[in-house]
């Protein structure tokens, strides 16, 4: 029944609420360096890998410089994952005939119109998160080659961030000083900047994901007559449809990213749309840079929704209603 299924999504917005919480304080840092991964280029390179560039982080920023973003991260994840995980959930619903087992292709279409409903909270967030954690790329890239200054353009105007021969500095605005002033310079239009790689992005993983997810998970159900599935094989299940989802879609991640960054080194491009991008990423650093930060995203997804998936598994939502008990063991 419709009206039954609409009465859960409180709780399903809570599971996919508190996953994104959980997932993304542990996973952060690694989202860090794979967006500075992504956004330097050929021949002015910082970083070597991942664990070079955390290394660096904590000896130039501190163990915090690691969370540079988390903030935004963590107060809008709740409802991005939440509105992903329940309008998939939902639509899952609605495209089965009276409960029974959906075709690979409806899976495919209730994985889709998840990743459509999302980007409306994905891509301002990304938008803002993404100016926090280049910024410490930006601050390395002019200690290590004092030549080039960094400019951060908004809207209309380029402000050259300051420098320092002895040490050099960035200024690093807020979230909400970032907000204010796209919103000031470009209206709503600032924050959904990369609008179209996000869902270049987004609509395909969720088209990879949830279905690989849900065949994957059906592998661990105990027996024929008994359905449910262990806590740990969902979290094994999600981790690797998750990983597999985000390494298929890296090359839109990077795009992404690249569009989304206000802030440029003094010879870092700029681009004009998605074709501009792909065209000038080709030409200038061929296609191995469409792979940057893969590994790491892959680490970051993996976990996030494995987690992601056990939460709704386990029922904290429902715990957090009042609706059932809370039974890790007998999940």
């Amino acid at each position: 029944c419709l009206c039954v299924h609409v009465s859960a999504l409180p709780a399903k917005l809570i599971n996919g609420g508190v996953a994104g919480i959980v997932g993304v304080t542990c996973v952060f840092p690694i989202d860090l360096a794979k967006t500075r991964l992504q956004n330097q280029r050929s021949g002015q390179q910082i970083y070597r890998n991942m664990m070079d560039c955390l290394i660096k982080t904590v000896r130039s920023e501190g163990y915090f410089g690691m969370y540079r973003g988390a903030a935004v991260n963590l107060t809008l994840v709740t409802p991005e994952k939440a509105i992903k995980l329940a309008a998939n959930d939902f639509l899952r619903h609605r495209l089965s005939n009276d409960g029974g087992k959906l075709t690979v292709l409806k899976e495919m279409m209730a994985g889709c119109g998840a990743g459509m409903c999302q980007v409306v909270i994905t891509t301002p967030m990304e938008m803002l998160k993404i100016q926090l954690q280049d910024a410490g790329r930006l601050v390395a890239q002019q200690r290590v080659m004092p030549s080039l200054v960094p400019c951060l353009q908004m809207g209309n105007t380029i402000a050259v961030q300051s420098r320092s021969y002895n040490a050099p500095s960035l200024v690093r605005p807020s979230a909400m000083q970032i907000a204010r002033e796209l919103l000031a310079t470009k209206g709503v239009t600032g924050l959904y900047r990369g609008l179209g790689a996000t869902l270049m992005r987004d609509i395909p993983f969720s088209v990879v994901y949830f279905p690989l997810f849900a065949h994957l998970n059906q592998l661990g159900q105990r027996s024929l007559g008994d359905t449910t599935v262990p806590f740990y094989w969902s979290f094994l299940a999600g981790c690797a449809a998750g990983s597999t989802a985000a390494v298929a879609v890296n090359p839109c991640d990077v795009i992404k990213t690249r569009l989304q960054s206000l802030s440029k080194g003094a010879n870092e491009e700029t681009y004009s749309g998605v074709v501009d991008c792909i065209s000038k990423i080709l030409r200038k650093e061929g296609p191995g840079a469409f792979l940057k930060g893969a590994g790491c995203r892959a680490l970051v997804i993996a976990p996030l929704f494995g987690i992601a998936q056990v939460m709704y598994l386990i029922g904290v939502g429902e715990f957090v209603l009042g609706n059932t008990t809370f039974d890790l063991y007998s999940a």
